[in-house]
């Protein structure tokens, strides 16, 4: 058993209320987060004109993304991967139908078949040695011209730093800097589309959140989506 199954298989059943009282300075919902990141998301596809069919969330967890994934995004199939066998076991119970299956990577067969990759905060639980593995399994999951949407936490947020540091399963984690990840990906195959930084003002500052539409490629943001295309 790998050291990140062994965590988040601790975690399964807790892992919502851990998260909660991580983020609870935000004055934010796990949902607020989860919600703000696919807006932007599909915001993003829609000045691509990019229509999307076959999800992949990868590192899916507990599940409670990946509905969010079919819905926002108007797919028609999503599959969550995850290497903790107790997490797919409460994301089937609470979130599989038939547009919705959860999966291990071992028995994850749609190589090649899908439009969209989505991740968030998966690559700071990998060491740095192996990586490139599970970036070269969402390259095989993609078709040609796949996209992939890579949310990281930004480790030049003091605010980010912060929050990990009140969660269990986070204070262990080697963050990577978006120079570090758009080298990853790179080297992966992929070709860099954009950067953006979200989510820089708590909810006590919400009136300012407007601002976020206008400076989101400035390094500000708690986190960063690097959106990329397989191209090889």
């Amino acid at each position: 058993m790998s050291d990140v199954q062994e965590l988040f298989d601790q975690y399964a059943a807790a892992y919502e209320q851990e998260l909660s009282h991580a983020i609870a300075p935000s004055g934010e919902s796990r949902e607020y987060f989860a919600e703000g990141r696919l807006a932007w998301l599909k915001r993003c596809l829609e000045e691509m004109k990019q229509p999307i069919a076959t999800v992949l969330d990868f590192g899916c967890g507990d599940g409670a993304t990946t509905p969010l994934l079919l819905q926002s995004l108007n797919a028609t199939l999503a599959v969550g991967v995850d290497v903790s066998d107790k997490s797919l076991d409460v994301a089937r119970k609470r979130h599989a139908t038939e547009r919705i299956r959860y999966e291990s990577p071992n028995n994850f067969q749609s190589f090649g078949k899908m439009d969209l990759a989505y991740c968030n905060g998966v690559f700071h639980h990998i060491p740095p040695g192996k990586r490139a593995v599970a970036v070269a399994m969402v390259h095989r999951a993609l078709r040609e011209g796949g996209l992939f949407s890579f949310w990281e936490n930004n480790p030049w947020s003091l605010a980010t730093r912060y929050v990990m540091s009140r969660c269990a399963f986070d204070r262990d984690a080697i963050l990577l800097s978006p120079p570090e990840a758009r080298a990853l990906l790179r080297a992966g195959g992929f070709e860099i589309l954009r950067t953006d930084f979200r989510f820089i003002f708590p909810h006590a500052l919400r009136a300012f959140r407007k601002i976020e539409d206008f400076v989101y490629r400035a390094p500000l943001g708690t986190q960063y989506q690097i959106l990329c295309r397989k191209i090889r």
